[in-house]
């Protein structure tokens, strides 16, 4: 579930989003291995067996019982569930994170429920035969994401854990918020959000007045900023993870 992707110094690490993996990060590991020492981490319920219960808190305790081999602080990019799970990591196990990329999650979803999405992916026409129907199904960005996520069998590509897992995960997300959790952390962070983005309106960019928070909202990108605007997404966290070099320059 921890994956040693190459690079040497500082170790980064990527968290994927729900009904993702640790491969949907592969077009962007040969750049960030020119910053750092890279490790990819696949979440419980994606491939693997979930947590007896399926809170935030079981999640990031589960990521962090695969963290022990690290000498020092790490850089954490997360996008979605990743970016949640990166900052309550930090909340929960402070000398574990140095810096946080957080790419299109909030911390405020009260309100909300999976019920009906997970009805609609109830109903996706799996096993997918082909890569290209997975495209022709998803679309060219989405349907990427899912064929890095799927679990490819004889027959085709299948969904890499049970619905009501996913569901249950983000249902979790609509009867709390996450607000203590990001206010009491105390490293730089970059929040990145997309034009288009799944995020209830003015969260991300309320929560750059943390101090040591950066905001930057990339223009026609979709919840899947790093694969819809690449050279964009690559642009603000190369530069953010730059200026951590800079002494005094952050923190």
């Amino acid at each position: 579930m921890l994956h040693d992707e190459g690079g040497s110094g500082r170790p980064i690490l990527l968290l994927h989003g729900l009904m993702g993996s640790a491969r949907t990060w592969r077009s962007h590991v040969p750049w960030l291995r020119e910053h750092g020492h890279v490790h990819t981490f696949d979440a419980a319920g994606h491939g693997r067996p979930a947590p007896p219960e399926l809170t935030t808190d079981a999640f990031v305790a589960d990521l962090a019982s695969h963290l022990d081999g690290f000498d020092e602080p790490l850089v954490v990019i997360g996008h979605s569930m990743g970016a949640l799970h990166a900052w309550c990591l930090a909340a929960a196990y402070p000398g574990r994170v140095a810096a946080l990329v957080l790419e299109d999650m909030a911390p405020d979803f009260r309100g909300r429920t999976a019920a009906n999405w997970a009805a609609m992916i109830e109903q996706w026409p799996q096993p997918f035969p082909t890569e290209q129907a997975m495209i022709d199904f998803f679309g060219p960005v989405a349907g990427q994401y899912f064929l890095d996520s799927f679990e490819r069998r004889d027959d085709g590509w299948h969904l890499h854990g049970e619905v009501t897992t996913f569901r249950d995960i983000s249902e979790e997300w609509g009867t709390r918020a996450f607000w203590d959790e990001w206010y009491s952390i105390r490293v730089p962070a970059l929040l990145i959000e997309g034009e288009f983005t799944i995020t209830p309106e003015g969260q991300m960019r309320r929560m750059s007045d943390r101090p040591g928070t950066e905001y930057v909202r990339i223009a026609g990108a979709g919840h899947l900023v790093h694969d819809d605007r690449p050279d964009e997404y690559r642009t603000e966290v190369e530069r953010f993870l730059t200026a951590l070099d800079r002494p005094g320059s952050r923190g």
